[in-house]
C-alpha cells in the first residue's frame, strides 16, 4: 500500500477532475433534464416530439460513443472542439439529461389534475402555475432520482480516460503501470469513488429535507422530548 501512499498528489488531482466532471456534468444534464422534461409535459404535439427524439436517442446511445464522436469524430467533419474536458462533460451531461428529462415529464404529469384545474380556475398563466404550484411540488418527486442520477453520473466520468484525462481512473492505470501492483491502486479508486458516491448522496439526502420543510411536508425542527413530554402546545400531546 505505500506506493498509494507514496502518489497521493495524483490521487487528489484525480479526484478533483473526477469532482469537476461530476459538477460540470450535472450542471448541464439539469439544465436539459428541466428544458426537455418540462416540453415533454407541452400540449402541443411538436414539442412533445422534440422531448422524444432528445430523449431517445441520447438515452439509447452509449456515454463512450459519445465521447469518442465528441473527441474523434466531429473534427473530421469541420467541427472541433479543442478542450479534453468540454467533450467529456457533452458527453456525460446529454446522456445523463436525457434520463433526467423523463424524471421531470413523470414528476411534473403525477401532480393531482385537481391542482391543475384550481391554478387555470385562479386565472394563473402557465408560467405562474408551473412556477409557484407545479414545479415545486415535481421537485420533491424529483430529488431521489436525480441523486442516482448525479451519482451514475459520477461512476460514468471513468471513461474520460481513455481521451487522455488524468482522473481518478487514469491515476490507478498509471499507478498498475509503474509499480506493478494491481490490487492496491484499484482498492483505493474503490474507496475514492464509494466515498465520493457518499458524500453525494448525503447532500441530496439534505436537500430533500430542505425541501420537504419549504413545502411543510416536515416540522422545522423536531420537538425535544422534554417538551413532549411536558405536553407543551403544538408537541402533539392532548392537555
Amino acid at each position: 500500500m505505500s506506493v498509494v501512499f507514496d502518489s497521493r498528489e495524483q490521487w487528489l488531482h484525480g479526484a478533483w477532475l473526477t469532482v469537476q466532471l461530476t459538477i460540470y456534468g450535472c450542471a448541464l444534464a439539469l439544465v436539459l433534464a428541466l428544458v426537455f422534461g418540462l416540453v415533454g409535459t407541452s400540449r402541443h404535439m411538436w414539442l412533445r416530439a422534440l422531448n422524444r427524439v432528445y430523449v431517445e436517442f441520447f438515452r439509447g446511445t452509449a456515454t463512450l460513443v459519445l465521447l469518442y464522436w465528441f473527441f474523434y469524430a466531429l473534427p473530421l467533419v469541420g467541427v472541433q472542439i479543442d478542450s479534453k474536458l468540454v467533450c467529456a462533460v457533452l458527453a456525460l451531461g446529454l446522456n445523463v439529461g436525457a434520463y433526467g428529462a423523463e424524471v421531470v415529464r413523470g414528476s411534473v404529469n403525477s401532480l393531482p389534475k385537481a391542482q391543475v384545474e384550481a391554478t387555470i380556475a385562479l386565472n394563473f398563466t402557465p408560467y405562474q402555475r408551473m412556477r409557484r404550484v407545479l414545479l415545486p411540488q415535481a421537485f420533491a418527486l424529483m430529488l431521489p432520482p436525480f441523486g442516482n442520477l448525479v451519482i451514475e453520473l459520477m461512476k460514468g466520468s471513468a471513461i474520460v480516460y481513455t481521451i487522455g484525462l488524468v482522473d481518478l481512473t487514469k491515476v490507478s492505470k498509471n499507478i498498475q503501470g509503474f509499480s506493478g501492483q494491481t490490487i492496491a491502486p484499484f482498492l483505493a479508486v474503490l474507496v475514492f469513488y464509494f466515498v465520493i458516491a457518499q458524500i453525494l448522496q448525503l447532500l441530496v439526502r439534505y436537500a430533500e429535507r430542505r425541501v420537504d420543510r419549504m413545502l411543510g411536508r416536515r416540522p422545522a425542527r423536531e420537538p425535544s422530548l422534554s417538551t413532549v413530554a411536558a405536553g407543551a402546545p403544538g408537541a402533539g400531546v392532548a392537555g
